[in-house]
Parts: C-alpha cells; structure tokens; sequence
C-alpha cells in the first residue's frame, strides 16, 4: 500500500544544501542575496518591538493584578489561538502568497499595539484589556508565524536555507537581548505605553521593508490548490517522517514546560531577588545573549541529525533545572547565559532539520503544526507554571521546566534505540568514559 502522502506528493528530493563547516568569511552567507538582507533588516525591528511590547505586557498585568498566575493567563491568551487554529494558519500559508500574508498580519500587530499603547497612556487600561489585545495578537500570530518561517526559502532558495534559519535565529536573539533591555529602561522612566507604541511604530516600518522586496528574485512557490482533507495531509506526512515526528514531539514537551521563562522571571525578579522591572528585563537579556551565541553557533553547524535533536534538549532541561538551584543574581544569570545557548542550539536544530525533511509543497502545513506546538505549549504552560509557582516557589518552577524536558529526551532516545535508529557508545579516552548516541548502521 503506498503511503499517505505519496500520491499527491513524492518523497522529499535530494535539496542542493550548502554542506561542510563554511569558512569563517562565509557565516553570514544567506545576507549575500539583496532579498535576505531586506528582509532581515525588517525582522530586527518587527522581532525588538515583539519583545519589548511582550516584556512591558507581562509586567503590566503583573502589577495590575500581583498574581503570577495572571501573567501565565496572559501568555495562555496570546499563544492560545495557536493551539486552535495553528494548522488553518498553514493552509492559508501554502495558498496564498508569503509576502502579503505578512502585510496584512504586520498592518494588524501596528492596530493592536497602537491600541493597547492608547489604553495605557490615558491609564484606564485594565488586566482584561491586556488579556483581549493579547488573544487577538494571537490570533494573527497564527497566519503570521508560519508565513514567516516559509518566505524564507522564497528568500534564499534551498542551498543557503540552513544558513538563514540560522540567521533568523541570531536576529531573534539579538532582538530578545534588546527588546528587553529597552522594555526595561521604559519601565523604569515612562512606563508601558511608549513600549507599546514602540512595537506599533515597528510594525509599520516592517511593511515599508516587505514592500521593497524585488518579487522578481523570490523562487516562488506555487499556491496550493483548494482541496478537501489539507489538514488530514499534512499531519499524516508529518507522522510518516521521523524527522519531523520526533522534533515536534520534543518541541511540544519543551514548550509546555521549557519555554515558560516570562512566568519564572517574573517571579524571580518580584519574589526571590527583588530586583523589580530593572532586573526581569537583565534577565531576560541574559537569556538572550546566550541565545544570540547559540544562533551564531548554529550558523557554523556542518549536520543535523535527530540524534542532535535529542542531545541538545536534553542538555538544555538539564542546565534550566540546574538554574532552578542557584542562591545568588550572578550565579542565576550566568545559568541563564548557558541555557540561552542550548536552548537556542536546540530550537534551529529543530527548525532546520523539520524545514528541510518537508517538501515545498506542503512545507506551510509542517511549519503550521511546528509553531502550533512551539506556541500553543506555552498557552498551556504558562498558567501551569503559575499555579506551580505560587504553590510549590519559583526554584521548584524552575527545576520542574527543565527536569521534563530533560526526561523526555531520554525517553525519546529509548524508543529510538529500541527501534534501531540510535545506539549508545561508550568509550575510554584516557581511562575516563566518554557515552554519545550514535546512528546505528542499517542491518544487511
């Protein structure tokens, strides 16, 4: 019997990739394509303004309700829609072209920003006007986060598609160490308003840089026709492939309990530090800069194998629970740095290896499920660690964030072995034990 997704589309062919380690001059070689560097001069300011926006949102509903379990609410209302409808979101991807999907969702962030930014300013904002702006960012997030992920091979086309993710990644990052930093100087001096208004202001010059795309260099991908059963296509090829099966499976243990930082940091910033506004955005920046390191790492990564999946997020829930554990600012901070590092190796890892396991063809929909458990995880997590801090403390939020993400990694690394696909190796350097996983040859 063939398989599910063979008749309306083949095995995913052999993709012309960059391959080897890049020389030290060629990092950055996906910013030689004109597009690319647009495009990634309009993802740092969309990406700074996400963050700040985000930082300044969390502590808003923190001091408006002095609950924790309030931030995760809010979190949950913003990532909810993802958990939904996040598969719809790739449909529309895969019919409808990347770059003006991106218009449009971009045009919408500037309305609710702008909105939220109005509210706060005239102070008549409220916690359930932070929860609503939230949900309907959200709700765009779901077109726009899987339209995001896809232009990039538009962008690039295949061969340095392994260098941009990887780029994308830093810019995130870069983002996430000064998003919060600027969220934090404004908290500090003016408040939340202007942070708000700064994301809005962002996303109109977002627009201004997807308009000056040169559509005429993008590799289009032609639209998926309509057709009955595209989400029942997309999820069987997803399952059918073990190297988007397992990362997913893992990305959506990770979200749920790994990527619940807003939430902790709150609580440590507020209840075990007191170090107010001022230190959640250092933190925050702590585990950006980490972050920023691992993406320029990944940028030198020559493979990708599951095993590196398996690997990475597990060392990553190691390193968060060990964070759990620290009695000191700097200590703390500097665990921060480290799981920055491994997170952010993980993460590309992930993405890369999911985007280039997909064909063109239904990539939208693989990409749709990917950000529909790495978003909509943390609608779930981040009211479960809320309740877990505020019964249990924010070290014992800590250790519980990293410790299931770190056991799933062994579990997933058992079944793999079972199945023959990995083996463990263990060997004497010097007299000292050295374990890996290793793939294990085919049999005859």
């Amino acid at each position: 019997m063939a398989s599910a997704h063979s008749t309306a589309f083949p095995p995913t062919e052999p993709l012309s990739l960059q391959t080897g380690r890049l020389p030290w001059r060629k990092t950055f070689i996906a910013l030689g394509v004109p597009n690319f560097r647009i495009w990634t001069v309009g993802n740092l300011l969309a990406m700074t303004g996400g963050w700040t926006q985000r930082i300044a949102q969390d502590w808003l509903v923190l001091e408006l309700t002095g609950s924790a379990t309030a931030v995760g609410i809010t979190v949950a209302m913003q990532f909810a829609p993802m958990l939904f409808f996040g598969l719809l979101g790739g449909v529309l991807v895969d019919r409808h072209s990347k770059r003006m999907l991106l218009i449009i969702t971009q045009a919408l962030f500037a309305v609710l920003s702008i909105g939220l930014a109005v509210l706060t300013l005239l102070g008549v904002v409220e916690a359930w006007h932070v929860f609503a702006i939230a949900f309907a960012t959200g709700l765009v997030t779901v077109v726009d986060n899987p339209a995001r992920q896809v232009i990039v091979t538009e962008l690039v086309g295949h061969r340095n598609l392994r260098n941009a993710i990887s780029i994308n990644s830093s810019v995130f990052q870069l983002a996430g160490m000064i998003g919060p930093a600027i969220a934090g100087v404004l908290l500090l001096t003016v408040g939340a308003g202007p942070a708000f208004l700064l994301n809005g202001i962002a996303c109109l010059f977002v627009i201004v840089m997807l308009g000056m795309l040169r559509t005429a260099q993008m590799s289009r991908v032609a639209p998926s026709p309509r057709a009955k059963g595209q989400l029942r296509e997309g999820l069987r090829y997803a399952v059918a492939k073990p190297t988007i099966l397992y990362p997913v499976i893992l990305i959506a243990v990770f979200a749920v309990f790994g990527l619940t930082m807003p939430v902790l940091l709150a609580s440590y910033a507020d209840d075990v530090f007191a170090v107010g506004p001022g230190g959640y955005g250092l933190f925050n920046s702590m585990v950006a800069l980490g972050a920023l390191t691992g993406a320029l790492l990944s940028t030198r990564r020559s493979s990708i194998r599951l095993r590196t999946i398996v690997i990475s997020v597990g060392l990553t829930g190691l390193l968060q629970a060990v964070a759990g554990l620290m009695p000191t600012i700097a200590l703390f901070s500097a665990c921060l740095v480290a799981v920055g590092v491994a997170c952010l190796l993980f993460l590309t890892a992930s993405n890369s290896l999911v985007q280039m396991s997909s064909n063109i063809g239904i990539r939208g929909r693989v990409m749709s499920l990917y950000v529909l458990v790495l978003l909509g995880g943390q609608a779930i997590g981040g009211p479960l660690m809320g309740v877990i801090i505020e019964k249990f403390g924010a070290h014992a939020g800590m250790v519980v964030s990293g410790g299931v993400p770190a056991l799933a990694a062994v579990i997933v690394a058992l079944v793999l072995a079972r199945r023959r696909q990995l083996r463990l190796q263990v060997r004497l350097r010097r007299f000292v034990p050295s374990v890996s996983i290793a793939t294990r040859p085919p049999l005859g």
